[in-house]
């Protein structure tokens, strides 16, 4: 997009592949990262639902930085930044300690990083955001932003939309940081390097729900000397493929219970479809399934007496949201923009992407 700038991720993108045809198993991020560390669907682990704690994982289903701690990993969590795990399920040891330059000499080292600047926090993300405008060098301009036509076309959308764009800015930085260190620390050539998303945009219509808004996420890979640089991939990806190409990489053999497949290498393949679900998310329970083609995209609602009743938290982070109720109490709202007002779904939705 003209309007925001990235020169770390394009600089990513440019030593490796972007894939363009990337989704999450669900549209937030609990059920999201239940189904990558495991690389099972997050519904066949009773994990699909936004912070139902407790549970406990299946005998045969193993979190994936243990099959790496067993091959020899050294497994970080945070590394200065987020140590958000997020998960439903008790595990003991899932990570050896908060950043990689604690691993033995040698030793190689898998870390799980998390940039949480573009998630909209309850503790007040407005606040938050309205800091990291006043630090931009170039903040976005509401003018020149692309909104959906499922939004009101208003200074308020326009604000919102450029302040998540300059979230994504400022993380950028983040991601300049982190490359920055590993050529700091001569470990460019020998570490691969893999930026995604646990769910869609926070924005409406986005995250919480199984449009591709709430699914697609951006996915890059960087594998010096192994993959082709500034290439482009097309085909469909699931997270759960992610998980599974991480531990191919790392010469582990796949469990048989493993959903996903590699994505890159000699034991790459290939799907024609995504599947994702969408379940409990905080107080709201709402189930959703949907399968995705590149061409199509189906949605089943089985409680669609539910609307589109967004859960307190999204209630409370989305500027747009009074906007859009206000707007439409005053009959300035086309059909498509007054969707997320209805009190009642379709059972079926079906779409052509094309």
């Amino acid at each position: 997009h003209p309007a925001v700038r990235t020169p770390n991720l394009d600089r990513l993108a440019g030593d490796g592949v972007r894939f363009t045809n990337a989704f999450t198993t669900a549209p937030s991020c609990t059920p999201s990262r239940n189904a990558m560390m495991t690389g099972v669907y997050q519904t066949r682990t009773d994990t699909q639902d936004q912070r139902r704690r407790g549970i406990v994982l299946p005998d045969n289903v193993k979190p994936i930085t243990h099959l790496l701690q067993d091959a020899g990993y050294f497994t970080a969590l945070g590394c200065g930044f987020s140590a958000k795990t997020d998960l439903n399920f008790d595990a003991e040891h899932l990570f050896d300690g908060n950043d990689w330059k604690k691993r033995k000499e040698g030793q190689p080292f898998f870390a799980q990083i998390t940039l949480d600047i573009t998630h909209r926090h309850p503790r007040g993300w407005a606040k938050d955001w309205v800091a990291v405008r006043q630090r931009s060098l170039h903040p976005v301009d509401p003018k020149a932003v692309e909104l959906p036509p499922y939004f009101p076309d208003h200074a308020v959308t326009r604000l919102d939309w450029a302040r998540y764009l300059d979230a994504m800015e400022y993380m950028d930085g983040q991601v300049g940081d982190i490359l920055q260190r590993l050529s700091d620390e001569h470990l460019t050539n020998d570490t691969v390097v893999i930026f995604i998303g646990d769910n869609g945009r926070c924005h409406l219509r986005g995250k919480c729900w199984l449009y591709d808004a709430g699914l697609r996420v951006p996915l890059m890979i960087r594998w010096p000397g192994r993959l082709e640089s500034g290439s482009t991939n097309k085909e469909m990806v699931s997270m759960i493929d992610v998980s599974a190409t991480i531990l191919d990489m790392a010469g582990i053999e796949l469990p048989r219970n493993v959903d996903g497949d590699p994505i890159i290498g000699p034991r790459a393949k290939t799907r024609d479809h995504i599947f994702a679900a969408r379940d409990l998310i905080d107080e709201v329970m709402d189930h959703i399934r949907c399968v995705r083609t590149k061409r199509y995209k189906y949605i089943r609602n089985y409680t669609p007496e539910n609307g589109y009743r967004e859960c307190e938290y999204v209630q409370n982070n989305r500027p747009m949201l009074p906007l859009i109720r206000e707007l439409h109490e005053a009959g300035q709202l086309n059909k498509t923009q007054q969707l997320i007002l209805l009190e009642t779904k379709p059972k079926e939705e079906f779409y052509d992407i094309e």
